[in-house]
Parts: C-alpha cells; sequence; structure tokens
C-alpha cells in the first residue's frame, strides 16, 4: 500500500471513531497496519522452512534466527505518524527489539560460551520493554502475582543450575517477572489503547511461557519438541509486543478525539 493509501485508510479510520465502538475501530487500524507485517510473516517463514540445525554455528544461521525481529523493528519504524516523529514509546520498543536480535545472534553460539551474552542482551531488551510501559498505574498487588510466578518458575529450574547462572538466572527471571508485570498493568489501562497494550501484555505472558521451556530444556532435561516450542512462543511474543505501539502512534489519538 503507498504512504497516500495508508494515510487515507488511517484518515478513515480517525473519522469514524466517533460513530464506531472500541473494537471495531481497532479492526479498522488492524487493516491499515497488517501490509507492514508481510516482511515479520515472510522472515518467520524461512526462518521454519528452513530450520537450520542449532550445530549449525554460523553467522547465516544468526541472521535468519534474528530476521523475524529486525522484520518487526522495522514494522514500528513504519508506524510511525505521518509527522515522522517516532513516539517515546515507539523508540524504546524499537530499542527492546534490536537488543533482543542481537541475544538472538549470541545464542546461536550459546553452547561455545555465548549464553550468558545472549542473556544479557535479551534482559536489557526486557529493560526496554519496562521503560515503555511505565510504571503507572503501579498496581502492586498485580505485582505480586507476577513475583510469585517468577519464584515459582525460578524454584523449578533452582535445582538444576550451578555456578554463576544461580545468581545471573535469578536477576534474568526477576527482570521478566517485572516486564511482565509492568505490560500487565499498562493493559488494565483505560483508553483506546488499552486495546493494543493488551497484545503486549499477551506478549510478555508468551515470554515468560518461552523463556521457561528454553531454560528447562538447557539446564534441567531434554524436552520433546522444544525448539519448535521455543521459538514459535518467541516469535508471538515479540510479534505482540511490536503491536502495540500501533496503539501509541495511532490508537491514543483516535481515543482522545473520540472524548
Amino acid at each position: 500500500m503507498s504512504p497516500s493509501g495508508q494515510a487515507g485508510q488511517r484518515g478513515t479510520c480517525e473519522s469514524q471513531s466517533r460513530a464506531l465502538g472500541s473494537g471495531q475501530v481497532l479492526l479498522c487500524a488492524v487493516k491499515s497496519s497488517g501490509p507492514k507485517l508481510v516482511p515479520f510473516l515472510a522472515t518467520l517463514c524461512v526462518y521454519f522452512v528452513l530450520w537450520i540445525p542449532i550445530s549449525n554455528t554460523s553467522w547465516f544461521s544468526a541472521l535468519i534466527k534474528s530476521l523475524p525481529v529486525l522484520s518487526l523493528g522495522v514494522f514500528v519504524l513504519a508506524h510511525r505518524p505521518s509527522r515522522g516523529h517516532l513516539p517515546s514509546y515507539s523508540h524504546r520498543i524499537l530499542l527492546g527489539l534490536l537488543f533482543s536480535a542481537t541475544g538472538d545472534a549470541f545464542l546461536i553460539w550459546g553452547d561455545h560460551g555465548f549464553f550468558i551474552h545472549g542473556m544479557a542482551a535479551f534482559g536489557v531488551a526486557h529493560l526496554a520493554y519496562i521503560s515503555a510501559f511505565g510504571f503507572w498505574p503501579l498496581r502492586p498487588s498485580l505485582g505480586l502475582v507476577f513475583l510469585a510466578i517468577g519464584a515459582g518458575a525460578y524454584l523449578v529450574i533452582y535445582p538444576c543450575l550451578t555456578g554463576s547462572f544461580i545468581y545471573t538466572i535469578g536477576g534474568y527471571v526477576l527482570v521478566l517477572g517485572v516486564m511482565a508485570w509492568r505490560g500487565t498493568a499498562r493493559a488494565l489501562g483505560a483508553g483506546y489503547a488499552r486495546w493494543w497494550l493488551r497484545l503486549a501484555a499477551v506478549g510478555a505472558w508468551f515470554f515468560m511461557v518461552s523463556d521457561l521451556i528454553l531454560a528447562v530444556d538447557r539446564f534441567c532435561f531434554p524436552l520433546a519438541y522444544s525448539r519448535s516450542a521455543i521459538m514459535s512462543t518467541y516469535y508471538v511474543a515479540q510479534l505482540f509486543i511490536a503491536l502495540s505501539v500501533v496503539g501509541r502512534s495511532e490508537g491514543d489519538l483516535l481515543w482522545k478525539r473520540k472524548h
């Protein structure tokens, strides 16, 4: 779709925002954003079709693994408002995606001493997501729920950990839990963007599932079809988090104009 066509679609959604319900306006915005996801879907298909063996530690395999997330970064850039300025929320989500792609590359060589580097990159990515989600509304009771979930997950894998991983995995679980807490708390807020931020919250939950499967498979015992489960939940997580920028670049404006 041409830029003028995309602008027209946005204009249609905007002009109808007074007459349509939030769900219908959301569907309208989805239709305008769908074509921008083509690079992600294409690179995702390439990854699963090639299915390069884990033993193939090459720059090519690192690129193929990272491309879907990098494509989501392109989606974020392509979804900036017509003024051309990337909103602060979108900028931080983009930063998280870039560090995630870096982590993907490091994990290709995870068995060659770079697992900790990949984990650090993903830790920074989660901090970027936390910064994007913010700390309002705080909802501390929800934080306690995710603290309990994180503690439970850590206790599951704790007997399998040795050396520095006892502490680094614990720190990573804490950061991941905070990210899921903030994403969920933000999604419970009012406004049109809530519909998109709900995707970010679900994405955070998928991230927790993906990382738990990875941790059990790597540190405790092999799981059947673990790679398929890890990568499918991981890419869904990143997709949903990236989609939340739609609510910040377009959705908030639509909601404000409705009220």
